[in-house]
This record gives structure tokens, sequence and C-alpha cells, in this order.
């Protein structure tokens, strides 16, 4: 009845939790786009259909893999993901018991921030389009906030997916230094970027997540939270920026 499609790559630290989570699943896919470390070993545990692509994208990464699934229903999981056992009997029932009118479900995601759960700064409850019918799904060819879309109804569950994602603040700079590369390029051809936006975009950002969506309430974990939107912002109109005015041409 039901695939779960997993990609990765250099995800040992992660991948056998979020494995363990969904181990009772009927069918598991691991899309691996060139690990170093012992993620394909660790995955060789739980699944046998497991299968290496050059990295192209997440939404390429993500197409390929569902594109594997032999089950009428999808389950798409991040390996810093965990499915709930509260969540798996939702989905057991919701599949079971489907009517013909809903094609997908978007699910609650609790998203925490070095071992915090993040409640506010727009994190929670963060619904994503993550079980679906295969045949009703399909993902645009973006390269952020790429994500699967259903032809006809969708629902809501009620558990939350488990989603571990800022485990040390050295390791998230890194992924938001190569995200804001990624929003530019997509934004860059989109909006010409002048002074305003690079002195007032990022400042809006923080006051945005910290006070109008009441990070402040998360502790000092909420203040590195909206930092770090501020920085992605700033981040990514200072790439457009460049990538604009740059002729990239040495004279």
């Amino acid at each position: 009845m039901l695939s779960v499609i997993i990609i990765c790559r250099d995800e040992e630290n992660d991948i056998k939790d979020c494995l363990e989570s969904i181990k009772w699943a009927d069918e598991i896919i691991v899309v691996d786009s060139g690990s170093e470390d012992r993620t394909v070993d660790i995955a060789k545990l739980y699944t046998d259909k497991i299968f290496s692509k050059k990295w192209e994208g997440y939404s390429e990464q993500r197409r390929y893999a569902m594109e594997l699934a032999s089950c009428e229903w999808i389950l798409s999981l991040d390996a810093d993901e965990r499915v709930t056992e509260e969540l798996k009997n939702e989905i057991i029932a919701v599949i079971k018991s489907n009517s013909n009118e809903i094609k997908g479900y978007r699910i609650p995601r609790k998203s925490f921030f070095l071992n915090k759960w993040i409640k506010h700064s727009g994190w929670y409850p963060g619904y994503q389009t993550r079980l679906f019918k295969k045949e009703f799904a399909f993902i645009r060819p973006k390269l952020v906030h790429e994500g699967f879309e259903i032809n006809g109804e969708t629902g809501f569950l009620k558990n939350d997916i488990l989603h571990y994602t800022v485990t040390s603040i050295s390791d998230f700079a890194a992924r938001i230094n190569s995200y804001s590369t990624l929003q530019a390029i997509e934004k860059s051809g989109i909006k010409k970027v002048n002074l305003s936006d690079l002195l007032f975009r990022p400042f809006i950002s923080f006051i945005k997540h910290y006070i109008l969506k009441s990070g402040f309430m998360d502790g000092p974990q909420g203040f590195m939270v909206s930092m770090f939107d501020m920085i992605t912002n700033t981040l990514t109109y200072m790439k457009m920026w460049e990538m604009q005015n740059n002729k990239g041409k040495q004279e």
C-alpha cells in the first residue's frame, strides 16, 4: 500500500533513526547522491531498494525517487525526519479508509533547533504535502521551495513529522550559504536588486520572524532562528546583486 521515498547524501548520523521509524512500510526507496560515509551501508539494513543518482537538484532527485515507487501511496521523508507511532497509525488508518476524493495529505512538521522545538517564528505547524497517491502527484522543477503538488483534493493529518533540522550552528551556516545561492539564482532574473533591498529586507525579515511571528517566545533558539532568517535574506540579496552587476570577466 505504501512506499516511503528518501533522498540523501552523507547522512550516517540520521538515516538509521529515520529508517527505523518507517520500517513498517511496504516499500522503502533510498536515492543516494554519492555518499562518502556509511549512509548506504546503514540503509542496506532496512531495504534492498537503494539507488544511486548524481545530484541534479532537490526537485529532480525527488521526482526520480517518486518514479521508482511501486505502491499506490507514497510518503516522502528527509533523513533528518522521523515518523512517530501516532503518525504511523494515522497514516495507515487514512490509507485504509480513504475515499476517492482525497489524493494527498498535508502533515504538520515539528522542527527542532539545537534540541528545542521551535513553536513560533513561522516554523510550526509548517504543513508539508508528504503523503499522496502517486498517480495524482507531481513536483515542479524548482531550485528551492520545491514540494509535491496534487492534482485533486488534499486533506490534513493531525500528528507531526519530527524534524531534527539543526544540530550544529556551523553545519547550518554552511547550509544557508548554499541555500541562499539557490534562492539568488532563482530570483535574480525576476527582481532587480537595489540599495534599499540590501538595507531593509534583512531587517524586515528579522522583525517578521522574531516579533510578528513571536520568535522571542522560543528563547535563545528563537533569536538564533530569526537571525539566521535575516542572514539568509542578506546573503540572497547580496548574491543577486552580484549576479546582476558582476560580468564575471577579468580586465
